[in-house]
């Protein structure tokens, strides 16, 4: 099967280097999500695959094509990559019906083809307003649209919802993930938003330094992190020292069952919602604080030796600050090698 998109050994640099020989694949009809801390690439390998930049080594195949490499640059327009930006950046001057049909062939901008993916973004019948008379999830999903319009092989997303709201965001990025679903688009998105990249993604791809170090789904990426640095920077994560053998590994909550089998010093992580506050656990701690959200709740515990760990829980009575209370642990850990 030929992947919509293939990027190897990609390079790039300004002032310094950003892009270090970066790989990544994409399958036909996924959305991938980019994650990662700012400055680690992932704007830029947008634009290396968009062609606004010329990269500095390395090839990137769009639908088995190459558009870039050693002595090859596809222009943008001429790569099947629609792209959507973060603000929108619709034409303030045309109505949303023409703002959708702008990046198709003159012959086809008069023929139905807007209509239908005005449709296809929930947006039927909006095709006489101007882009001020919409709110701005209205806005983003004109930009999907206009993105989706001419067909194109691949569709990237820059951070298109951080300019909204956070109630919207969750409800816009929703839609977005079932037009582009519906019209069995390949997507590339870009974030720093974990729990979007979580959610919406068929693969997340973590982007460190320059380079993918774990591209996997969502739950594989969250459970089994690639190392430490993944499995502290994508969601919370509590870690402990231990020592491990095999199948287990003792820790200040006791012994713990492994994901996969070590040996010697390590550093165990595991997840808040892991944690077991009650009678089931078989470590005292000390509650330092507590955090009521109503679904849930978060304490920080003082575990014997002196680690803290927070643990999230279901909604009820909470323990007191200052209290004692009985910690265990839900499921096997992750574990790597002592830092």
């Amino acid at each position: 099967m030929t992947l919509a998109l293939a990027v190897r050994g990609l390079h790039k640099a300004y002032d310094a280097p950003v892009l270090r020989g970066l790989d990544l694949d994409v399958e036909p009809g996924s959305l991938v999500t980019l994650l990662g801390p700012s400055g680690c690439g992932k704007t830029t390998l947008l634009r290396l695959v968009a062609g606004f930049d010329r990269s500095d080594g390395g090839t990137v195949e769009v639908a088995g094509r190459l558009v870039e490499g050693p002595g090859a640059h596809v222009p943008a327009e001429r790569r099947r990559v629609g792209i959507v930006p973060q603000e929108g950046a619709l034409f303030p001057h045309l109505c949303v019906h023409d703002n959708v049909a702008f990046g198709l062939p003159r012959a086809e901008r008069s023929g139905p083809r807007a209509d239908e993916v005005l449709e296809l973004v929930g947006l039927s019948g909006y095709g006489r307003r101007m882009p001020h008379e919409l709110s701005g999830g209205q806005q983003q999903r004109v930009a999907v649209a206009r993105a989706l319009a001419p067909r194109p092989s691949l569709v990237l997303l820059d951070e298109p919802f951080s300019a909204l709201d956070a109630g919207l965001r969750a409800t816009v990025r929703a839609d977005v993930r079932s037009s582009l679903k519906a019209a069995g688009a390949t997507a590339v998105l870009v974030t720093h938003d974990q729990q979007e990249a979580l959610s919406v993604a068929d693969v997340v791809a973590v982007v460190r330094d320059g380079r993918v170090v774990q591209a996997a789904a969502p739950e594989e990426v969250y459970l089994r992190p690639a190392d430490l640095g993944v499995a502290t920077f994508v969601g919370e994560a509590v870690v402990l020292a231990g020592t491990a053998s095999g199948r287990s590994v003792d820790t200040p909550l006791g012994r713990l069952d492994l994901v996969a089998p070590a040996d010697g010093p390590v550093d165990v992580v595991l997840r808040p919602e892991q944690l077991l506050v009650g009678d089931a656990g078989q470590t005292q701690a000390v509650v330092l604080e507590r955090v009521f959200y109503g679904h849930d709740a978060l304490l920080r515990l003082r575990l014997p030796g002196g680690d803290v760990a927070t643990a999230r829980i279901s909604a009820g009575p909470l323990p007191a600050e200052g209290s004692t209370v009985r910690v265990g642990c839900r499921g096997p850990v992750v574990a790597f090698p002592a830092s």
